[in-house]
């Protein structure tokens, strides 16, 4: 999948990216957005729809995990398209 991304999701990014404190977390993130673009049902993503959004046009909203098992654990919140076989990346956040 071709990865598209939203002017907050590719700032949440480069914030992760810029920040030493948080290199970690980008790591995960990161790691997440590869995984995105192989198979968006990759086990570790463990991605399921999040019914309260929707996306740009209406589409359906998945939430990937980023982190597990971590306080305020980052998700990636994504949505298939602009176009077939192309994933926009919607918001990068801790879990609300």
């Amino acid at each position: 999948f071709e990865i598209f991304w939203t002017k907050s999701s590719e700032t949440d990014f480069k914030n992760l990216k810029s920040d030493n404190s948080q290199l970690k977390r980008y790591k995960a993130v990161r790691k997440t957005i590869l995984f995105l673009s192989s198979n968006p049902k990759h086990n570790s993503l463990q991605t399921h729809e999040f019914t309260s959004l929707k996306g740009p046009h209406g589409e359906k909203v998945f939430e990937a995990y980023a982190e597990q098992k971590t306080p305020a654990a980052y998700r990636v919140f994504w949505c298939y398209g602009p176009s077939k076989d192309q994933i926009t990346i919607l918001a990068i956040t801790s879990h609300p």
